[in-house]
């Protein structure tokens, strides 16, 4: 054999065996609330699985819905070691870490969501709802939050109205088609299809609050430092997703998946996503990149709540950038 060749062979082998192993697929626990499970939060990475996205980098991405609850469990299913990474909401990732958790977060999910506040038909305003039952999420959450700012800027204070903490916006919608509540808080697509149902719109979260980072994916720090390239796969195929719903080619198997998740029509599934992508909106990150500022008011947004104390952290403290930025995507 040439010299020439042997080198040929060896140059080939090395690549292969370089190629062979960082193709090698790796497995990841995602974590998700059952509530966020069937709801639109679950779209990027229902994409990303759908489409063979995380196969694509290699990456078995196994799903595992905890206990039936919301976003407070979600960093525990991190220590009882039921998943490696999981969706969970700012708040309860940024009062978790105050509390002593490693968790941080890896990717943006969700920027900036758009919540309705729905009523009856009956009730024509605002000072309406004084005395009546809004079904409201977690207290401790930007949801209730921004929809109580909401109801202040329109003369509705704590102790003008009845409030039921309901999770999940499937709850919460059939808690006012059941008649139990006067109004609720809905996401998409159900505030959607309850207006085209004759329920009122009252007004959008987005009237109340600036723009601010909702959902992220979050890992423990120490299980992530021994882990660095299956989250580096994980954070390329959430940025493939969020590409995969923004293309025009793909609408139609974005709207079939959205409308079979949350068993709504095709029409008020297609309403959903043109709301997201709209000029301007920022409901979605471009590439699951994380938004410092936007992370900084939802701090800000806790300390008025008075649910952390001051003097109020830095989001930066909440946040590992080191797997965006080994993916290219921050």
């Amino acid at each position: 054999m040439s010299k020439w060749l042997r080198l040929v062979l060896t140059g080939w082998l090395a690549l292969w065996s370089w190629n062979a192993a960082h193709t090698q697929p790796l497995t990841l626990h995602y974590a998700q609330a059952y509530s966020a499970a069937h709801s639109i939060f679950s779209l990027p990475v229902s994409v990303a699985q759908r489409e063979g996205l995380f196969r694509r980098e290699g990456l078995n991405v196994s799903i595992v819905i905890p206990v039936p609850g919301g976003s407070d469990k979600m960093i525990a299913a991190l220590h009882d070691d039921w998943a490696d990474v999981t969706h969970v909401a700012t708040p309860f990732l940024i009062r978790a870490a105050l509390g002593g958790s490693d968790a941080v977060a890896i990717d943006t999910e969700f920027k900036n969501p758009i919540y309705s506040l729905v009523a009856k038909p009956e009730i024509a305003s605002f000072s309406g709802l004084k005395g009546k039952l809004i079904g409201l999420a977690d207290e401790a959450g930007t949801i209730s939050i921004s929809m109580r700012k909401l109801l202040a800027m329109h003369g509705l204070n704590a102790g003008d109205f009845a409030a039921r903490v309901q999770e999940g916006t499937p709850g919460r919608y059939n808690c006012l088609r059941g008649g139990d509540c006067d109004a609720v808080v809905l996401g998409q697509p159900q505030d959607l299809q309850a207006i085209a149902e004759g329920y009122r719109l009252m007004g959008r979260s987005t009237e109340a609050v600036p723009d601010f980072l909702y959902t992220v994916t979050a890992t423990r720090r120490s299980w992530a430092q021994t882990h660095k390239e299956a989250l580096v796969r994980f954070v390329r195929g959430m940025a493939a997703a969020f590409a995969f719903i923004r293309a025009p080619e793909n609408r139609g198997r974005v709207v079939k998946l959205v409308a079979e998740t949350l068993g709504c029509p095709d029409a008020i599934a297609a309403q959903t996503l043109d709301l997201f992508l709209q000029s301007g909106s920022e409901v979605l990150p471009v590439r699951g990149e994380i938004d410092l500022a936007a992370l900084q008011q939802v701090v800000a947004m806790l300390g008025e709540a008075g649910l952390i104390k001051p003097p109020l952290p830095q989001a930066a403290r909440f946040v590992d950038l080191d797997y965006l930025r080994a993916a290219g995507l921050q």
